[in-house]
């Protein structure tokens, strides 16, 4: 009967069910690519409204969004053309770092003894500090063992009034060294201190802040200046560390009327003799400037002076008379010679986390010279180059595209095309130590240089964790500024879920009519905002 039917044209009942559904999961799949494609037309849309705004006409923008799971496109501009990066660099940086050090490397800064420690504990000899390119040397060290940070770090206080230092003593890490000293039962040192230099050759860094790349970094190599308020017409109060017999600080700055002009000026007379004048309104919050030291060894052989003394180490040697440079002995003889002290940094994670949350320059500057010293050599240019063969391993097909002078992001040498820039951020999602590498970057509108892209009740806010980039130059035609580069690379997740890789480059645009840097870092925030909703 059933046969029958089906010959004559007639369907049974447990047929009409089977092509009921099948009818059903098609109409669904039609609805779901309907609604994509709606949903993606969206986003197109608001994405030109975005890009129409007129401080972005004379820009060159472009960007690359990509699901990670999938490597499907989901908004695309220009994405194999040439940007600035500006402190996205540091994405490539950092990531050449962890692959050469790993997470978990930690520095360790020795002191050796050259000579022989008698029953009084006075050493025949010298104290020589092996610098071993540690960046905090124990100054941002906390009690967990992490390394402390502020949203805007101290090295940005010559551009930034919200500069903050961290709580830590910056010194920390030489009391350290000098407590372990006095404990191998050394009392008098009867010859010198000596700071060796020599793990690779120092260079001038590609970023704002401090520019002396060196092995040895004591408080990032600057003497912080904290102003504050007094009463109008007094003298303000003014504050400094690492405090040290070595430098000579003369302030005059004066406390004026509220709403008054604020001028800072430090300016160093002499290698030791720092001058600080300036005007600071009354009510104004109190505010941090730096200066770069002149010379990171004698200010750090001076330190360590400081601290032997502190901890009960007689040093016989001058603190103002700096040591032969020919009184160091050869790298190979320091490797033999006896240990009496080490420090140990936090894990290179933590390093990481700085970096990347803070955008830190002189650190990211340093991290090509750590990757070459690893290898047994000291240039930038060897440096440069392992980090060129690590982005090859890792998978970065248009790593040829790539141009870098620095590893901060302010050479200019740099440029990176988005498509580049996401290929390493999916190599990285790829890597066993992804998790570090994604904890280190910025959370938009939470914390670091992406605290404030966002407003408080953002729908994307949390949803992005990303680098960014701020480059600009004078222009001394008009007397403003143009930004050369504003930028953010990173992850996204959105509002359905989805894990996106993406690069988002703006060049060019001149600061003017209300237009700041600000301005162009929340617009890069709307973009993420558009794609996390309409994705």
């Amino acid at each position: 009967m059933n046969l029958v039917a089906q010959q004559s044209g007639c369907v049974h009942p447990s047929s009409w069910r089977t092509m009921w559904q099948a009818g059903a999961l098609w109409l669904a799949s039609v609805g779901i690519v309907v609604t994509a494609s709606l949903a993606q037309d969206r986003l197109e849309e608001h994405v030109a409204q975005w890009l129409a705004q007129e401080h972005l006409q004379t820009a060159h923008v472009g960007w690359l969004f990509v699901e990670l799971e999938s490597g499907r496109v989901v908004l695309e501009r220009d994405s194999g053309k040439l940007f600035v990066p500006a402190s996205t660099t540091k994405l490539f940086s950092v990531a050449a770092a962890l692959d050469t050090l790993g997470a978990d490397y930690r520095f360790r800064t020795p002191v050796v003894r050259r000579g022989s420690v008698n029953d009084a504990g006075e050493l025949d000899g010298d104290l020589i500090l092996v610098a071993s390119g540690d960046l905090t040397l124990g100054g941002r060290s906390t009690a967990s063992g992490e390394i402390a940070w502020r949203d805007v770090d101290h090295t940005y206080a010559n551009w930034s009034n919200d500069a903050e230092l961290t709580d830590e003593d910056p010194l920390a890490g030489l009391d350290d060294l000098a407590r372990q000293v006095a404990a191998a039962g050394i009392r008098t040192v009867r010859g010198d201190v000596l700071i060796d230099d020599r793990l690779f050759q120092p260079t001038t860094g590609s970023g704002s802040g401090p520019q002396r790349v060196t092995p040895i970094l004591v408080n990032d190599n600057v003497i912080d200046v904290t102003f504050t308020a007094t009463q109008p017409q007094q003298p303000a109060l003014v504050r400094w560390r690492p405090q040290t017999g070595w430098i000579e600080i003369q302030t005059e700055v004066q406390t004026t009327e509220p709403g008054g002009t604020l001028e800072t000026w430090l300016q160093w007379a002499s290698p030791r003799r720092l001058v600080v004048r300036g005007k600071l309104p009354a009510g104004h919050k109190p505010l941090v400037r730096i200066a770069e030291v002149p010379d990171p060894v004698l200010f750090a052989r001076a330190l360590f002076m400081e601290a032997l003394r502190r901890h009960g180490v007689t040093v016989l040697a001058p603190l103002a008379e700096a040591p032969s440079p020919t009184r160091l002995p050869p790298r190979e003889e320091i490797a033999r010679l006896p240990q009496v002290a080490q420090l140990v940094s936090p894990p290179f994670s933590e390093n990481a986390r700085l970096i990347l949350k803070v955008s830190h320059n002189l650190h990211a500057s340093t991290l090509p010279l750590l990757v070459a010293a690893h290898h047994g050599e000291q240039t930038l240019a060897e440096g440069l180059r392992r980090q060129r063969d690590f982005l090859i391993r890792a998978g970065v097909a248009a790593a040829d595209t790539l141009s870098f002078g620095g590893g901060a992001g302010g050479a200019r040498a740099d440029h990176v095309t988005p498509r580049a820039t996401v290929e390493l951020l999916q190599a990285m999602a790829r890597r066993p130590d992804f998790a570090v590498f994604e904890r280190a970057l910025p959370v938009l509108g939470v914390d670091g240089t992406l605290s404030k892209a966002v407003a408080p009740d953002s729908p994307a806010r949390g949803k992005v964790q990303a680098k960014t980039g701020t480059l600009t130059w004078e222009n001394l035609l008009w007397g403003r500024t143009l930004c050369t580069s504003k930028a953010l690379a990173g992850y996204l997740t959105t509002a359905q879920g989805k894990r996106l890789a993406f690069a988002a480059f703006i060049n060019g645009v001149h600061l003017k009519d209300g237009i700041d840097t600000a301005r162009l870092g929340r617009d890069l925030g709307r973009l993420c905002e558009l794609v996390h909703v309409h994705r």
